[in-house]
């Protein structure tokens, strides 16, 4: 009996990674070269993965048929879609049940799960934006159909169709610091909406636009009695900055996040910088109300978030099993922020020039510039 052909099916970004947050088995062949999936790849806890580069199967996918699950979704993934798409189609004709990743990485790369962190006392509401394939977090704080976003990413898109549906005004756009790893939507964000773009003015002293500048004397409100409480919390830059609201959550940037802490080097100033971060985690946060739940900026891991897709941890938890908060020793925690640390964001300083205002990337190359992990924490 011979080989019954079917066809490739397409697997979105977001179908993907509702099938890794559920917990179905996922098996995946990715095509791309060795060092880019080394580098970056698909993981979930239900995910299993093969690297065999695209070069090696042009002339056949014989060897790869018997390495594949017969009881797994099989989806396979590189760079851009072309040439997963050919190798899938190779898999079909010889009977195998494939999917290919639609827009490839890239896609996956600026993929955006917004999901519902809670509600306020006030009445309103705090949604998450996860950037999965990036570990990017953004948010949207509404109260009285008004908002405020918080570290918005480039694709801003999803913001405004997503306040449109809910039928919020985006009256502020803050950034918690200059970000390294990825391109801010916030000034799109102020061209569309005409909404105030704070940032602090320690992080934007080589900016080429104007701002507001964001200070512990800053206020920033929205609906009749939501305030937005803005707490200088140095360390990963200098004018790093977090945000408090209802006396329930903690926005910390890339200072503190539920597995690690933030790197003081991506500006080149570990040495100046560790003594202002190690002052934020261990006395300034120590002070704040332990029941707060921290929303950081970034994740490094997909086990990371609940079962709905939030990265999020309380205050308390954090001082007992996140390893960057129990560092006792001062001269420990300044070897350990500032030696052997993870590779540094790809492109990070074009990043950071495109931040400031200094270079003004095209699509494509901003999106090739951000391609990759976030690598904004000390741990990986």
């Amino acid at each position: 009996m011979g080989i019954t052909a079917v066809q490739p099916k397409i697997l979105s970004a977001k179908e993907a990674f509702n099938r890794i947050l559920e917990e179905k088995d996922l098996f995946i062949l990715d095509v791309r070269n060795e060092g880019e999936y080394s580098d970056w790849r698909i993981e979930g806890k239900t995910v299993e993965s093969i690297n065999i580069p695209y070069f090696n199967l042009l002339d056949g996918v014989e060897e790869v048929l018997e390495k594949l699950p017969k009881d797994k979704e099989i989806l396979v993934v590189c760079a851009k879609e072309g040439s997963s798409q050919f190798v899938a189609e190779q898999l079909a004709e010889h009977g195998v049940e494939v999917y290919y990743l639609e827009g490839g990485m890239k896609s996956w790369s600026e993929y955006l799960h917004p999901v519902k962190i809670g509600d306020l006392s006030t009445g309103g509401s705090v949604y998450q934006f996860v950037r999965v394939g990036k570990g990017c977090l953004s948010y949207l704080i509404e109260q009285d159909g008004e908002g405020v976003i918080i570290d918005a990413v480039r694709t801003i898109d999803d913001f405004l169709s997503f306040a449109e549906e809910k039928g919020i005004t985006i009256r502020h756009i803050l950034d918690t610091h200059l970000h390294a790893d990825h391109i801010s939507g916030a000034r799109k964000l102020r061209e569309k909406t005409g909404a105030s773009y704070w940032l602090s003015p320690k992080d934007a002293g080589e900016v080429s636009y104007e701002y507001e500048p964001l200070t512990e004397d800053s206020k920033i409100s929205i609906g009749n009695d939501l305030e937005i409480k803005v707490i200088y919390s140095p360390g990963h830059t200098i004018g790093s900055t977090s945000f408090m609201v209802d006396n329930k959550y903690l926005f910390t940037g890339d200072i503190l996040f539920v597995e690690s802490i933030g790197r003081p080097d991506l500006a080149g100033l570990a040495e100046d910088w560790v003594g202002d971060l190690r002052n934020t985690l261990y006395k300034l946060y120590k002070e704040l109300p332990e029941e707060l739940f921290i929303l950081p900026a970034h994740f490094g891991k997909v086990n990371e978030m609940d079962s709905q897709g939030r990265v999020m941890a309380s205050l308390d938890k954090m001082y007992q099993v996140n390893e960057g908060l129990t560092i006792e020793d001062e001269e420990v925690f300044r070897k350990t922020v500032t030696e052997n640390l993870p590779p540094q964001p790809n492109s990070y300083q074009e990043i950071r020039q495109s931040n400031m205002g200094k270079i003004n990337p095209d699509e494509d190359q901003a999106r090739e510039m951000e391609i990759g992990p976030n690598r904004c924490a000390v741990h990986n």
